[in-house]
């Protein structure tokens, strides 16, 4: 169910112990042939089949499209909060719940740029509650949820997240193809190995010099649906370990 659908004195007949989910996401650059809202329309369309399939079980709050996007910034049209902005932008907004008396957060990532802001703010705040123990907080990227779309067609070349990819153009070809510009103008932008296993500073320039990485000449609307089945699977399994969650244990 979707908050801003709902009136206060509904929201508050809710049991405490349903998920609220917080999508983020980003506005930014994404490549020359797809749209600076590439982030925000994945992410929202993976939340709106989340709802189909989960309904009242979950509580789902408006997608925020701000994100951690200062990489990109070397290209226009691209947003971006302020990093430690955004980390109390995030801390805020399960404060918000947990004062309502929510216990159980979940931060849902559509943008690579939020992932450690992301893990930093549920940090922060558990630290802030560090007597609760009936409080989950969890921050999750739904890429990296263990689902595999290159064993349901193995056409799918990618296996991992790229940027303005094979996988996201075939997601954009899939829900909003007016969007996504000629693909045979675009080229195959080789990830590389930045130092893994350690963790680089990067800004795109230094990895693309049109603003993608990967090879988005093979997206396909199909293979956009079957990224789209697999993503919201492996999501709903995650969530249903959210909702079955006893509430004190460790593991869940």
């Amino acid at each position: 169910m979707k908050l801003e659908n709902l009136k206060w004195p509904e929201v508050a007949a809710l049991h405490r112990d349903t998920p609220v989910l917080f999508p983020i996401a980003a506005l930014e650059q994404h490549g020359r042939h797809m749209p600076v809202f590439t982030d925000s329309l994945l992410t929202n369309e993976l939340i709106d089949r989340i709802e189909n399939r989960m309904g009242d079980s979950v509580l789902i709050a408006p997608l925020t499209w701000l994100g951690n996007s200062h990489h990109h910034l070397d290209f226009p049209g691209t947003l971006s909060a302020e990093p430690r902005l955004y980390i109390d932008l995030l801390n805020g907004l399960m404060e918000n719940f947990i004062s309502h008396g929510f216990r159980r957060l979940v931060f849902i990532n559509g943008h690579g740029g939020n992932d450690v802001p992301g893990k930093q703010a549920v940090f922060e705040t558990r630290q802030k509650h560090r007597t609760r123990k009936d409080l989950l907080l969890l921050s999750l990227t739904y890429w990296n949820l263990g689902a595999e779309p290159w064993t349901k067609d193995p056409s799918i070349q990618q296996r991992v997240m790229g940027h303005a990819c094979e996988w996201e153009t075939s997601m954009v070809l899939r829900i909003r193809p007016e969007l996504v510009g000629p693909l045979d103008d675009t080229d195959d932008v080789a990830f590389g190995n930045p130092f893994e296993p350690a963790s680089r500073g990067w800004t795109m320039p230094d990895r693309s010099e049109s603003g993608h990485v990967g090879d988005p000449r093979s997206a396909t609307a199909e293979k956009g649906e079957i990224l789209f089945q697999s993503f919201t699977d492996a999501l709903e399994k995650l969530l249903n370990r959210v909702i079955a969650w006893d509430g004190v244990s460790w593991d869940g």
